[in-house]
């Protein structure tokens, strides 16, 4: 993952930090340089880099944060848990709750080094075969996930599944009332939709809650071999099929509208997999009903528009300067619609 000089207003107190894992970590008595990962949208993550060791520092956004949101802690607990049963999870070393080290919690988790698939597919990979293989990858992973038996690793605490997807219904609404920048029908209507549509729950698992292709990282040079999943801060215990719908309301295909085109967020290419072909991948692998997937799918660009809109309005507010998130209050119209036009 390529690594950028830290953002001035996502500076952190290096000196402070360094001497607070002094020694706490092999190799910590050594010089500290900083840098930023420049991907995501949420949670700050740095790479400690102490020569012959480095880490990845993860900690929640500038600003006011909900209590229950970016819970580093949480994140923590659970890598720490996943990591034995889930070779994909980070192992992690260390987790801080004294805010006045860098002005917020934070954890330190292992760093892998490999491939992580963005706007551009990269050169290693833009071969015939590679697309659909990175695909393929992506979908078995997300069941394999599921297929973890979060009992027997001591994750039984870390959600309710009775009631999950309303939950998330209504609680996404109440965040997108919170966060929204206009009024959008095509909300309303989405709302009342899932309201009145939602199917019957399946068996619970673990659920990532952001599963996509730019969470994900894979060999240098096997797109067959996803070797690490990130950005664990929302796993919870719920309706695995949620996350297949965030993975297809984050997917691109060659004949998406416009619109959708001109907001991908990964490569829009016809070597990938499809969405009907991942879900049925999915239903194979796991062997879930995926009659429902549509429910789903609705469910996730829903979600995808609350959160673009909580990131929107951190930036108006000044809470973060990232130039990125300028062009998300043109994007959240555009996905409301587009949710809107799945329930049709």
């Amino acid at each position: 993952m390529d690594t950028i000089q830290v953002r001035p207003d996502e500076q952190l107190n290096e000196s402070a930090l360094a001497d607070y894992l002094y020694d706490k970590l092999p190799g910590s008595s050594q010089p500290l340089t900083v840098r930023q990962f420049g991907g995501g949208a949420a949670n700050l993550t740095y790479l400690l880099d102490y020569g012959h060791y480095e880490y990845v520092l993860r900690r929640p956004p500038l600003g006011p944060v909900a209590p229950s949101a970016h819970d580093m802690g949480r994140e923590y607990r659970v890598l720490s848990q996943l990591h034995p049963a889930f070779a994909q999870a980070p192992q992690t070393f260390l987790f801080c709750n004294e805010p006045e080290i860098i002005g917020a919690p934070f954890f330190i988790m292992e760093r892998r080094h490999g491939t992580v698939v963005r706007r551009e597919l990269p050169h290693q990979f833009n071969t015939s075969e590679a697309p659909r293989a990175l695909s393929l990858a992506l979908v078995d992973t997300l069941a394999d996930l599921h297929a973890v038996d979060y009992s027997m690793i001591g994750l039984s605490h870390i959600g309710k599944p009775d009631g999950f997807i309303l939950r998330q219904v209504v609680g996404w609404y109440e965040r997108w009332n919170k966060a929204k920048p206009d009024d959008l029908p095509a909300m309303e209507n989405v709302y009342a939709w899932l309201c009145e549509q939602q199917p019957p729950a399946s068996a619970p698992t673990l659920v990532h809650n952001d599963y996509k292709l730019d969470n994900v990282m894979f060999r240098q040079n096997d797109p067959s071999q996803l070797i690490a999943v990130f950005d664990w801060d929302m796993c919870t215990l719920g309706e695995p099929l949620a996350d297949l719908g965030t993975l297809l309301c984050y997917w691109s295909q060659p004949d998406d509208p416009p619109a959708l085109q001109a907001v991908a967020m990964m490569p829009t290419d016809g070597r990938f997999a499809t969405r009907e072909e991942l879900v049925a991948r999915y239903a194979e692998r796991s062997g879930r009903d995926v009659s429902h997937i549509r429910y789903y799918h609705v469910l996730g660009l829903y979600r995808l528009v609350v959160i673009l809109a909580q990131i929107y309005a951190r930036y108006q507010r000044g809470q973060t300067k990232d130039a990125r998130f300028a062009q998300f209050g043109a994007v959240i119209p555009i996905m409301a619609q587009a949710a809107a036009d799945l329930t049709k």
